[in-house]
């Protein structure tokens, strides 16, 4: 067994602590950790992850609902309509080129984690919304799946901030509903993927027993945690390993102005909200 594996192994337990306190970040730690640390190439890392972010999503998303942060509705259609985009998107992400799926990986975390830094859910929404529209939730669904399917993300890094800030719902109630959309729609994109990649599963199922642990551990830490602390740290955490794949994946000057670029755009961002708010 090589160090990098046992290492990965180790880092695994974040991996599910942060799946099972944020409702997502699992797969963003998961697929760089596969691929940079435990050397598995990255159409296997990918495939990889999403079996080990499937069975540990399963396991939290039931501790999340004792609490009643899963909104079944919501998270069956979504998930349902995930299911379809996302065995596409498995098919599809299988044929592309690697340094194609991870710089798309890393521009959608830079995406989404800006979204959520910056918070844009309308202030005056009020009370979180009980039921969300039908075609909205089977039209994000789709686009959420595709997307995710193709570079192996589990999707709680694009399914949360859809819960919160076009959903409306609160950071708990999309944390855990997002969990069980992952849950439903891993294991299709695996199968995508499955169809042309090989997965070694002996370590695989050794890390997927320490990231159910990890996450079990995170879901009883979530309760004590602040919504809006949750928010921020998941969006900062999405950022920083958007940086870090480009850092891998881009040549040395391309990656470094991407991320001088990202940093940038973030000072800019909050300097320019910080603003309205004082003008308001």
């Amino acid at each position: 067994m090589s160090t990098g594996l046992i290492l990965a192994m180790i880092l695994s337990v974040i991996i599910g602590i942060s799946l099972g306190l944020l409702g997502g970040g699992g797969t963003i730690l998961a697929v760089p950790l596969l691929t940079y640390v435990a050397g598995m190439p990255p159409k296997e890392a990918i495939a990889a992850s999403m079996f080990i972010i499937g069975v540990t999503s399963a396991v939290s998303v039931v501790a999340h609902a004792k609490r009643g942060n899963v909104q079944w509705r919501t998270g069956f259609i979504f998930g349902a309509a995930a299911m379809v985009g996302a065995f596409g998107g498995g098919l599809l992400g299988s044929r592309l080129p690697s340094v194609v799926l991870m710089v798309a990986f890393g521009i959608m975390m830079v995406a989404t984690a800006l979204a959520m830094i910056l918070d844009r859910r309308a202030k005056a929404s009020g009370q979180p919304r009980k039921k969300l529209p039908l075609a909205k939730i089977l039209i994000e669904g789709l686009v959420v799946g595709l997307v995710t399917g193709m570079v192996g993300a589990g999707g709680g890094f694009l399914v949360v901030p859809a819960l919160v800030l076009l959903g409306g719902l609160s950071m708990p109630a999309a944390v855990g509903t997002s969990l069980l959309i992952i849950s439903m729609k891993s294991f299709t994109g695996l199968a995508g993927y499955l169809t042309s990649v090989s997965i070694d599963w002996v370590p695989v199922l050794i890390i997927t027993v320490i990231t159910v642990i990890g996450a079990l551990i995170g879901t009883a830490f979530g309760k004590h945690v602040p919504e809006k602390a949750l928010k921020k740290a998941f969006g900062y955490l999405v950022l920083a390993m958007g940086v870090v794949v480009f850092l891998q994946e881009l040549p040395l000057a391309y990656g470094l102005g991407a991320a001088a670029a990202i940093v940038v755009l973030l000072g800019t961002l909050l300097y320019r909200r910080r603003g309205d708010q004082l003008a308001t």
